[in-house]
């Protein structure tokens, strides 16, 4: 006999019951996955065989080109997007007003190593993003090799004023997660000019964040601080090539110099927009799901990796789940985010804008790490909502993308965080990310076709479990 919890004993019967139901259950379960799987299958073979992202892709790269903030072809970007989006057959389509930076690269920068006058070598550079110009003439100076920011306090003012600082620490080639190579030496890219100009430098060299070794310099955004326009000293990026050569030529000879020429400018803010398409949702229209990538690159390439695999990728993604006649239960948006690379103005005015308004966002997906292959995804989330995400690997795993971890989502949808949604990221397999990653190289033949439609179906699987199984989700995330 067994425990009855109404008269003190549990009949066989009684556990037949509870037998049944809890098979019942997993037939229950069973079955719904298979529903899952079915759909997700759809979604990749409609994405394989019937896709819109490289077309689009293409436009965006080879009909528009670099889009930096700010400029002609941002907004050139933003009209063909909203077009595009509208072409769609959603439900509402807008652009959203933002104020951004403008800054300009102007005339191709040159730099050369001087070993004695009139002996010189011509090197690959490029003016890192917010850098002042040099005099009109150009900078000639002594160059004083660093391995980083901390550095700059062992030597001192007097090994450094009147020099040129030649930060020269590269990715570490033995991360296996590329980005956190890149995280571990950007500094001196962001605030090298900054800490250099505080002993007198003259101006910054930086090797370019790249794991391999060629001939494209790396733009990048770069910040002085509270320095004053007059303290503010120029900074350029050189080719991994480049500063390898630099950095021999100084073992040989210290007392070389290093002359370079740019003549970008920092203009005054210009209106820009984030563009957003939305479907509404058919039970939850006041629950909002976001996915998007920004929608400005840098110039010297066309931006086809950072960000508008992103871009065309999340545009996709609701082109898809519609095409398979699937009516989403939240309201799903499509933002295309203005101003990521050079300060992040759009991600914050959309989050700002969605607090104003009372706006519940319950989810958000970001694209921003190239279009290669898919491998996963990365959330920022509770424990108990990772470990029921977690139950969706075998749903994903036909298609070699389960790589579920925790982590950050991405910049743009960041700001979103304080409200309280679960953010995530589409991983694509990034050892080749950071040789295109801000520069000229960074274009539409660098793009895999089937690679690009891959990570739209990712990204659309993803968005329908989320938007069918959310209640479990924000119950364990609540729990948190």
């Amino acid at each position: 006999m067994h425990l009855n919890p109404l008269f003190g004993i549990r009949s066989k019967a009684g556990t037949w019951a509870l037998a049944g139901i809890f098979f019942l259950l997993l037939g229950y379960m069973a079955q719904a996955q298979q529903s899952d799987s079915l759909l997700i299958r759809r979604l990749y073979s409609a994405a394989l065989t019937e896709g819109k992202a490289y077309g689009w892709l293409d436009y965006l790269s080879n009909q528009i080109g670099g889009r930096l903030s700010g400029s002609v072809q941002a907004e050139q970007a933003v009209e063909y997007t909203r077009k595009e989006l509208e072409s769609l057959g959603l439900d509402r389509v807008w652009l959203q007003p933002v104020m951004v930076p403008k800054w300009v690269r102007g005339t191709t920068e040159f730099a050369y190593i001087e070993s004695d006058p009139g002996n010189t070598n011509n090197v690959p550079i490029c003016a890192l993003g917010g850098s002042v110009a040099t005099p009109p003439g150009g900078l000639k100076a002594q160059v004083v090799e660093v391995d980083g920011i901390a550095a700059l306090d062992s030597l001192g003012r007097e090994a450094i004023e009147g020099k040129i600082v030649f930060f020269n620490r590269p990715m570490d080639p033995t991360q296996i997660h590329t980005f956190q190579a890149y995280s571990g030496c950007v500094d001196q890219r962001y605030s090298g000019a900054a800490e250099a100009a505080r002993y007198g430098a003259a101006g910054v060299i930086v090797r370019s964040m790249n794991l391999r070794l060629d001939d494209y310099p790396h733009t990048g955004s770069m910040s002085y601080g509270e320095l004053s326009l007059e303290e503010r000293i120029p900074a350029a990026a050189i080719s991994t090539n480049g500063a390898e050569l630099l950095s021999t030529t100084l073992k040989l000879n210290p007392d070389i110099r290093f002359f370079f020429r740019q003549s970008c400018r920092q203009l005054e803010d210009v209106p820009s927009h984030n563009v957003i398409g939305e479907v509404r949702g058919t039970e939850f229209p006041e629950k909002v799901m976001v996915v998007g990538g920004h929608l400005d690159s840098w110039d010297l390439g066309d931006g086809s990796h950072d960000d508008g695999a992103g871009c065309v990728q999340s545009m996709e993604a609701l082109r898809l789940l519609l095409s398979q006649g699937y009516r989403p239960r939240h309201t799903i948006r499509v933002v295309l985010f203005m101003n990521e690379e050079n300060g992040l103005r759009g991600g914050r005015a959309y989050a700002a804008e969605a607090q104003r308004k009372g706006e519940e966002h319950i989810f958000a997906l970001e694209s921003d790490a190239g279009g290669f292959t898919p491998r996963g995804f990365s959330f920022d989330c509770s424990d108990a909502a990772f470990e029921h995400i977690q139950s969706w690997k075998p749903l994903f795993e036909p298609y070699l993308v389960h790589q579920f971890t925790r982590g950050g989502g991405g910049a743009d949808i960041g700001p979103l965080k304080p409200q309280g949604p679960i953010l995530a990221g589409l991983r694509p397999d990034s050892q080749r990310y950071f040789d295109y990653h801000h520069a000229e190289n960074d274009t539409f033949s660098a793009v895999n076709k089937r690679e690009l439609e891959l990570g739209a179906a990712t990204m659309a699987a993803l968005l329908y479990l989320v938007d069918s199984q959310v209640g479990a989700l924000t119950d364990r995330e609540e729990g948190r």
